[in-house]
């Protein structure tokens, strides 16, 4: 089964979240947002999809990069392709990204699945077909009612929790919010919800990633008090020896690096210099879902667990067919948005969520995306 073409299609869809100036997600009016469906088709006639912001997978991507390497190719070379494509990351001036490198690879991963009439996590490894959910939170607002307070941070975990949630995330404030950063108002806001939730509830924080030393120590030394599960990002991931220097100094997990280059090669890195205790990695941050499963494999080795970044299709994948990463992240989640209505490009949800916290891993072959197709044919506003 050799790939015979690699194609975008841009589409529009209506969306409630909008973007700050410092492009965090909010809740906002209703409006048009574009989306881009990447297809890869094989010779047999079986196809892979996956959807990705139009200005990664851009034509410039796709013509000088994937065509160039992809086409003609056998689909199920999968790690050939991949390395090849990893290798013309060098010579792209940063125009080929992790994150262009992971959409692909996440399409190649669906059409797979697809023509073995099997999901994606089963075919990686088949550890498990439910997993517990965090409720992962927007960032901090200035929005009344919403998230711009430490009580209504505590009034919507409570909200989370009667929804099933058994762990909640905080993402706290973050300029262009008037008092961010502020660390004393992130521990505030932590300190309300454990109030509000009860020790049974698992919390974790992924607040300001620029905090300094200090800062990121003091708040640290505040969530052990009030027995967070993990602290996650809190200073420039750049800085390794930051990282080494707080984990050495705190009790509380220190979880990353999330947003660093460098694939499973710098999280190897990590682990040496003991700058976490738990590794972090995600599908569209670390070039695809097989690099992830490096990193959960990785940190495995050394009796970490791994933590998948961000929800989705590709995140599920990896979750199903590994052991050592406890949650998923269920989000982003905020109290003027409906989360379980799916997106309309959707027929359904990816993630759907019971009573107990649990999120059921998808039956539906490759990666398990109930794709309306003609509602994107009927919005289509591009076709590369």
């Amino acid at each position: 089964m050799k790939i015979e073409s690699v194609n975008v299609t841009v589409f529009q869809y209506p969306t409630r979240r909008v973007s700050d100036t410092a492009g965090h997600s909010h809740p906002g009016p209703e409006s048009l947002a574009k989306m881009a469906m990447l297809t890869i088709t094989a010779d047999d006639g079986t196809k892979g999809y996956s959807f990705a912001p139009p200005e990664v997978v851009r034509p410039f991507v796709v013509n000088t990069f994937f065509r160039k390497v992809m086409v003609g190719q056998e689909a199920f070379n999968r790690e050939k392709i991949w390395q090849e494509l990893a290798h013309w990351q060098r010579g792209s001036a940063h125009q080929l990204t992790e994150r262009a490198l992971g959409f692909v690879e996440q399409a190649l991963w669906d059409l797979i699945g697809r023509k073995l009439n099997m999901p994606v996590w089963k075919l990686l490894g088949g550890y498990r077909d439910k997993v517990p959910a965090y409720g992962s939170t927007m960032c901090g607002d200035d929005l009344p009612g919403g998230l711009s307070t430490p009580e209504e941070y505590a009034s919507f975990a409570e909200t989370l929790v009667a929804r099933g949630y058994k762990a909640i995330k905080l993402h706290t404030w973050m300029p262009p919010v008037s008092f961010a950063p502020n660390p004393k108002m992130d521990v505030k806001a932590c300190a309300a919800v454990r109030e509000a939730v009860g020790p049974d509830i698992d919390l974790m924080i992924d607040g300001y990633h620029w905090y300094s030393r200090t800062e990121a120590l003091y708040i640290g030394k505040e969530l052990e008090k009030l027995n967070f599960a993990w602290f996650e990002e809190p200073m420039e991931e750049e800085s390794m020896s930051s990282y080494a220097w707080l984990a050495e100094n705190l009790s509380i997990p220190i979880i990353g690096p999330e947003s660093l280059g460098g694939k499973h090669h710098s999280r190897a890195d990590w682990i040496k210099a003991g700058a976490c205790d738990i590794l972090r990695a995600g599908s569209n941050g670390v070039g695809g879902i097989s690099p992830t499963l490096k990193v959960a494999n990785l940190a495995e080795s050394f009796g970490m667990d791994c933590e998948v970044h961000g929800n989705g299709a590709a995140s599920l994948a990896v979750i199903g067919a590994i052991k050592n990463c406890r949650w998923y992240e269920r989000g982003l989640l905020h109290p003027f948005l409906d989360y379980d209505e799916p997106a309309a490009y959707l027929h359904s949800l990816i993630d759907p969520m019971d009573d107990e916290g649990m999120v059921s891993l998808p039956t539906r072959p490759g990666l398990g995306e109930d794709i309306n197709f003609a509602y994107i044919e009927a919005n289509t506003v591009s076709h590369d």
